[in-house]
């Protein structure tokens, strides 16, 4: 039994190629594959070439049309399967998703059988490797569930279903329970048998429309990905994709198949993997689209949609339902939000000529504020409607605001702090979100505050009041009411992160973004996958980082990789890092003795800083990272504890405490330490491994360790590289905890076999610290001398 799976495709050949190797490796061989390019730009030979054979691929090509409409519609007309599947150029598929869809058909002959589609930010190999270790698969959601990511503006079917479960149990289970036709196993007639069948139909039909429209959330993700559709009946009843609809194309197709079908079968072990780009700005997906004229398509591919179907159809009950749910959740907030008086005006009228004439039944079930609303809308009562919204948007603002300390600060931000003036001299410092008092933000804070003092005044967000911050300041809480007052208040912004991103930039302010650190691992748009806690991880980037004046770069190295994965072009400060001006100190020999004395470490034992990094996929939410200590520390101090101590410096992003027990002499846990590049001076040698620590260290030339034991995960799945490891880092990659106790033990070796690639790496990423960065960034920024 064929099946005809068709692609389109537009652009995006890494997509493709996921697509593919999930196509190929199918355990279901009976295939002909139907690739139609939408006046594609990039070369597909070598894909087409790998695959073609092993897919019976045939590839076509859109002349004077285009759009998805338009390519499914060519690959349905060169179609010679039984089945039709469509597949989307940047989805994948289980292996055995088109094998247990066919399995359904053999005995059934089902005009449609459907699996389960669940959502992923990841390609192929990381979801498979990755997502799936995971029982609750976080980063991958199921069609049914809340879509958080969709952006209510660019896609106008958000909302919740709010229909009650009648008599439709749509659960995820493969069998339909028939046990009410043979309850007791009563013996029917033949009649008797009939209408048993036919209410069997019914029912798997009933609950076919459920799960394929009513359970989606909105008209967008009414989808006919992972549908499989008899081909006789798509073409005996001349259904194809209206080629005028850009985003709502599916709708009307699928809503003509499911009332032509007949015979229907679930199969939701069939799972199809709908990826979402994590990088809106450069390749969106057809979902992430925002343009001009999307409502009125939206309105118009609905009004399509129900000629095609009789008026007493229940599937035009469920496609109004949405519109409901459309215009509750969606629309009614652009009442009152929106600065485009259309919203107000002729779409108003637009959906109120809609609802008017929707069967009475759908209204009726509407219940408290949604038929509130909704009647004042088939009145063309704007007032009413407009009162409506502000009191429901109101009611849950409120609420929000007295039980979240959070909103209430960014709340009296906009409507009040805004609205004062911004003063001139008032400089905000914040240092890896007010966990400490460090980074370039103190050294240039310090430069300022003692080159000129009264100058400025400095507002220091921290979170911990009892740290020691010298010269005349004030310090606030993140996040605390105080903080939102002083970020709609000062001038000046230093920060070595991003902000937060419901700040706004006002007229006349100066964001002096310092950032924290040469990178080795890809970031932003440099990174192909998201694999951290937050996919949106790009877009949010984008946004807060057109707000940034001033990036301070350490190297030139790292001004090429800014402008490129930041896509920054405001003005690159290229003075090296005014956190490293300590290092090059006159008295940093004094200040780490100094130092050691007030940490308790031993003066006559050299020192080992291990400093690792965090892993993007191992974490408990937004910002908050595992880690799993891999040194052996009790060994380490059986062989190394009479001359050397360990310091543990874990990343700020950590959420796990070290676990020392046993060691406590021997292994000192400085990961709440303010300053790292204070904890550089004591240390004797670095041990680390993706961390941008090493760069910074660098600048004392002292031996460095890399302990690098999954190098092949996180260069290759997750994060990606700017340099290559193996040739450039200026010490020996190790990947046991007993290879690390072997290179202390033989640090004098390592030294001399590294001289010459330190000296290169010295060049290339250390050249413009000279201990003035402070200074450089300082003068050219705030310019005091003549402000």
């Amino acid at each position: 039994m064929k099946v005809s799976v068709i692609i389109p495709f537009h652009y995006g050949i890494a997509f493709l190629e996921d697509c593919l190797i999930s196509l190929r490796e199918q355990n279901y061989r009976d295939l002909e594959t139907i690739l139609v390019c939408d006046h594609i730009e990039e070369n597909i030979d070598v894909l087409v070439a790998e695959f073609g054979q092993d897919l019976n691929m045939s590839v076509y090509h859109l002349d004077e049309t285009t759009g998805v409409a338009a390519a499914r519609n060519l690959g349905l007309d060169k179609a010679q399967g039984e089945y039709i599947y469509f597949l989307d150029s940047d989805d994948y598929l289980y292996i055995d998703t088109l094998a247990l869809l066919v399995e359904s058909t053999i005995d059934t002959d089902a005009d449609i059988v459907y699996g389960k589609k669940k959502r992923s930010w990841f390609k192929r190999s990381v979801y498979m490797s990755t997502v799936m270790e995971n029982a609750d698969e976080e980063n991958a959601e199921s069609d049914e569930d809340n879509n958080a990511f969709e952006d209510a503006e660019s896609n106008a079917e958000n909302g919740n279903e709010s229909e009650s479960k009648s008599s439709i149990d749509d659960d995820n289970s493969d069998e339909d329970d028939d046990s009410a036709d043979d309850e007791n196993e009563v013996e029917l007639s033949e009649e008797e048998l009939m209408a048993a069948e036919e209410r069997r139909i019914r029912r798997k039909r009933e609950r076919a429309h459920h799960t394929m429209v009513t359970t989606r959330k909105g008209i967008r993700n009414v989808s006919v990905l992972n549908i499989l559709m008899k081909r006789s009946v798509i073409e005996e009843n001349n259904i194809r994709f209206n080629e005028k609809f850009k985003f709502y194309s599916d709708l009307s197709f699928l809503v003509q198949v499911l009332e032509c079908a007949q015979i229907f079968e679930k199969k939701m072990r069939a799972v199809y993997i709908k990826r979402k780009h994590n990088d809106s700005i450069n390749m969106p997906a057809l979902s992430q689209i925002k343009e001009p004229g999307k409502f009125e398509e939206y309105i118009e591919a609905y009004y399509y949609t129900i000629s095609l179907i009789p008026e007493d159809s229940t599937l035009r009950r469920r496609i109004d339902r949405k519109i409901i749910n459309y215009y509750v959740k969606t629309f009614a907030p652009k009442l009152r939000r929106s600065t485009n008086d259309a919203w107000r005006t002729e779409r108003f009228e637009i959906l109120r000529k809609i609802v008017i004439n929707m069967d009475p039944s759908v209204i009726k079930m509407q219940k408290g504020y949604r038929k509130r609303l909704v009647k004042a809308l088939m009145k063309g009562d704007l007032k009413k409607s407009q009162r409506l919204v502000n009191w429901d948007l109101g009611k849950k603002k409120f609420k929000k605001i007295i039980t979240n300390k959070r909103a209430l600060a960014k709340f009296l931000y906009i409507h009040s702090f805004l609205k004062k003036p911004m003063m001139e001299n008032w400089v905000i410092c914040e240092s890896f979100f007010g966990k400490s008092y460090s980074d370039s933000p103190k050294y240039i804070y310090e430069y300022l505050s003692k080159t000129y003092p009264g100058k400025y005044k400095f507002i220091w967000v921290i979170n911990n009041k009892k740290s020691d911050i010298p010269y005349p300041h004030k310090k606030v809480k993140r996040f605390s009411i105080r903080y939102a007052y002083y970020l709609a208040r000062c001038k000046y912004f230093v920060f070595n992160v991003r902000q937060p991103r419901w700040v706004r930039k006002r007229e006349g302010s100066i964001f002096l973004e310092t950032w924290h650190g040469t990178p080795l691992k890809r970031l932003v748009f440099d990174q192909e996958e998201v694999c951290g806690a937050s996919p949106q991880h790009k877009i949010q980037f984008y946004k807060d980082s057109r707000k940034w004046d001033y990036l301070v770069s350490a190297n030139y190295f790292s001004s090429d990789v800014f402008r490129s994965a930041f896509m920054f072009d405001k003005e690159m400060l290229e003075f090296g890092y005014p956190r490293n001006d300590i290092l090059y100190a006159t008295d940093k020999e004094e200040k780490a003795i100094s130092l050691k004395k007030k940490l308790g470490i031993p003066l006559d034992k050299k020192t080992v800083l291990y400093a690792p990094t965090w892993r993007d996929d191992e974490f408990y939410g937004s910002g908050q990272y595992k880690f799993e200590l891999k040194l052996d520390l009790r060994k380490m101090k059986q062989e190394l504890g009479d001359e050397y101590v360990v310091l543990l410096r874990t990343h700020y992003y950590i959420a796990d405490s070290l676990d020392t027990t046993g060691v406590e002499d021997f292994a000192f846990n400085l990961s709440k330490y303010d300053d790292i590049a204070e904890i550089y001076l004591i240390s004797d040698i670095l041990i680390t491994d993706y961390s941008s620590v090493f760069f910074d260290y660098a600048n004392l030339q002292r031996p460095m360790l890399f302990f690098t034991y999954d190098l092949e995960k996180y260069r290759d799945v997750l994060r990606g590289f700017y340099i290559d490891m193996l040739e450039e880092v200026p010490g020996p990659l190790l990947f046991t905890s007993d290879e690390v106790l072997e290179a202390i033990k033989n640090i004098d070796k390592i030294e001399s076999e590294y001289s010459d690639r330190y000296r290169v790496f010295y060049d290339k990423f250390c050249s413009l610290d000279d201990g003035h960065a402070s200074e450089h960034v300082a003068e050219t920024v705030f310019n005091p001398k003549n402000n």
